[in-house]
């Protein structure tokens, strides 16, 4: 298909939005249905599946979205690079998704993560995300749903953010090494049409020697309404900009032989900037026949400037192996669908028939640079790519005690790659295209004594980068093959405590990874993880709230290699105490295990664990206009020396004669302590 033909495809879903929203026969009279609230819980398909609520996510740390993460069980989300602004390190069910490889990230259904970028493939960057415009998260894991596609291998996550706020909120906060936040948050209009404006400034320090300088700015706007009383439409717009100084990962030699502290750097030059906007437009309409038609349409614009380096001296003992990436893009897609309840010889069934497309339209480039100067380019290309994806999903309850829910999802890439460097070693181009199809199957068995039991698989995929899907011989699409069973109980009632606890096992087709910061792609074979996860959250008594969960994974390449960096045991817990008067308290402990850091596992990286408290208090009196609200936050309560994303590999120091193979780390943060006010008008 012709790059001209599919810019008309991704045109024609943003039309077909536009058009259902506004034609409708003149001649039918428009029903005006007030507004009723309804309140349950939306069924889920496997006992992993979660929705984080947002009290959970106002009592995090500010300043990093990705620590929301932690608040789901068996997620754990990491500083790559000691400078806070690029996108984190992610690790769930085994995998070290690196920056969103096997984790498919969402906001309002709209893809977060970037397919052939260029620090990684996947990339997925949260910093555009402002917390508090988030209403709650959705957590899928496993690959169990056909309205998920790329990267839906260990799980995906949607963010869903708010129509409006109850109150405004002007908010300031500071802290420890120069921190500093600001946010505003409103809805000018409430009723008929909806709106939410939000804008954030965070900027640090950080607690290292040379200052991060970390600056970003976010803005949102989002306007909701109905042109019936059975439709409603929703037009969301961010922008983001952000720019860092790095601290790197650093080698652990050098820090024990005293030549830099823990908080130093071997190379101060390392940061970068970024720049994302968004526009995204949700619609749907409900017919009087029980059925419900959607259509969903976004653009982004991306752009990031990164420098780095891993390895110091070790290809160039004057000037450095300082590296430089740069990607551009514009990316395009939605869906459209249509859902219809009914019966089927009186068996209550819902079935949905999808259509999703998406669209990169990418400039990505690698080179060598000192002190962000550059020196030479080693990759520069075009990239032009594009997925198709038709899905179906059926619902049925065939008897009272049981549930069926499945699909088919059939997924469709093209992939054109141009060299634009003639001069560079590797020069990846040509063009290819390849398909799969993916089998979605879900049992769910019960209530029994108010306790559920979920039989679940699925076969889901990762995308390979463009650069290497085009190779002879390569493999665009791995396969993952997912299985689960677990069990879900509220034997305390609706309101009570929620037990879960889940079996799973992952085959992944293809360990085929494309290696942004050297250029080139590294065959790592066929895979295999298992483990279970138990968790519990939910009211305990009165003004008592937890949220815990435990998780152990087996790791392997299926020649029995261990895995690097996949996570053995990983737990979370949180107390959230409701007292009298308006005060709040939180008491988190996050912890990771050990992990092994080469295939033979003869180097290991050490398990932490880190505390933070956390109290936010209404104030006894009100304002003329509002009232206020005091909160502090303490990260590190203890002061535990850990390491955030930690990797082995050979570096080589200035006054080094060899390359050293070495632990290489970026460190935690120390106990900080952050505070600030909110006004809510």
């Amino acid at each position: 298909m012709t790059r001209a033909m599919t810019l008309v495809l991704a045109f024609a879903v943003v039309l077909s939005v536009w058009e259902t929203a506004q034609a409708h026969d003149p001649e039918e009279p428009e029903l005006e249905v007030p507004e009723v609230a309804v309140i349950g819980e939306k069924p889920v398909a496997a006992s992993s599946q979660q929705f984080i609520p947002d009290k959970e996510i106002v009592l995090q740390p500010q300043g990093r979205p990705a620590q929301i993460l932690r608040l789901i069980p068996g997620m754990v989300a990491v500083e790559h690079s000691g400078g806070a602004g690029k996108a984190d390190q992610y690790f769930l069910r085994g995998f070290d998704a690196d920056h969103g490889t096997d984790v498919a990230f969402f906001t309002d259904g709209m893809p977060i993560n970037l397919r052939t970028h260029a620090h990684g493939q996947g990339y997925a960057d949260l910093n555009f995300i402002i917390p508090e415009t988030i209403e709650g998260v959705e957590a899928t894991k496993g690959a169990y749903l056909p309205e998920i596609g790329d990267f839906d291998v260990a799980g995906a996550i949607n963010f869903k953010t708010r129509q409006v706020v109850k109150e405004g909120i002007a908010q300031a906060t500071g802290g420890e090494f120069n921190m500093q936040r600001y946010l505003v948050m409103f809805s000018p209009t409430k009723d008929r049409i909806r709106t939410l404006f939000a804008g954030e400034i965070y900027d640090t320090n950080g607690p290292f020697i040379n200052h991060n300088d970390y600056l970003r700015s976010n803005v949102l706007g989002k306007i909701t309404s109905n042109f019936t009383g059975r439709d409603e439409i929703s037009l969301t717009a961010t922008i983001q900009y952000s720019k860092w100084n790095a601290s790197g990962e650093i080698p652990q030699r050098a820090v024990f032989a005293g030549l830099i502290d823990r908080f130093g750097s071997i190379d101060p030059s390392e940061g970068g900037n970024t720049l994302r906007s968004t526009v995204r437009l949700n619609y749907h309409y409900d017919t009087t026949t029980g059925g419900q038609f959607f259509a969903n349409a976004y653009g982004q614009y991306y752009r990031l400037d990164l420098f780095t380096n891993f390895t110091f001296f070790l290809n160039d003992p004057v000037n450095g192996d300082g590296i430089a990436q740069y990607d551009r893009r514009g990316i395009y897609g939605g869906d459209l669908g249509y859902k219809q309840r009914g019966e089927i010889l009186g068996i209550p069934v819902i079935g949905t028939v999808g259509f999703q497309t998406r669209l990169d339209d990418i400039h990505t480039k690698l080179g060598t640079q000192t002190k962000r100067t550059p020196t030479g380019t080693t990759t520069d290309s075009d990239v032009f790519e594009v997925s198709y994806a038709p899905f179906v999903k059926a619902e049925a309850q065939p008897i009272s005690w049981m549930r069926l829910a499945g699909g088919l999802r059939w997924e469709i890439f093209t992939f054109d790659v141009k060299n634009l460097c003639t001069a560079c070693a590797e020069q990846p181009g040509g063009n290819t295209s390849s398909g799969i199809l993916l089998p979605k199957m879900n049992m769910i068995l019960g209530p029994w004594v108010k306790t559920e039991f979920f039989v679940n698989y699925g076969e889901g995929f990762h995308s390979n980068d463009a650069r290497s899907a085009v190779q002879v011989g390569s493999s665009p699409l791995a396969r993952s093959v997912n299985y689960e069973v677990g069990v879900r109980s509220k034997p305390w009632g609706p309101e009570g405590l929620e037990l879960t606890a889940t079996a799973w096992r992952i085959d992944l087709q293809s360990e085929l990874v494309f290696v942004g910061d050297e250029g080139t792609t590294e065959i790592r074979g066929p895979s295999r993880r298992q483990g279970f996860e138990v968790a519990a959250r939910g009211q305990v008594w009165g003004p008592l709230y937890v949220n815990g969960s435990f998780t152990w994974t087996d790791a392997k390449f299926r020649n029995g290699d261990a895995i690097p960096l996949a996570p053995e045991y990983t737990a979370y817990g949180a107390a959230i105490l409701t007292w009298p008067l308006g005060l709040t308290s939180q008491f988190q402990a996050t912890y990771l295990g050990v992990r092994p850091l080469i295939e033979d596992q003869s180097i290991k990286s050490p398990s932490w664990i880190v505390f933070d408290w956390t109290q936010r208090y209404r104030l006894p009196f009100r304002l003329p206009h509002g009232r206020l609200e005091a909160f502090y936050f303490i990260q590190n309560l203890f002061d535990t020396h850990w390491e955030q994303a930690i990797f082995a590999f050979e570096s080589r120091l200035k006054n080094e004669p060899a390359g050293v193979m070495d632990i290489h780390f970026v460190p935690g943060n120390p106990r900080t302590v952050m505070g600030g006010l909110a006004w809510y008008f």
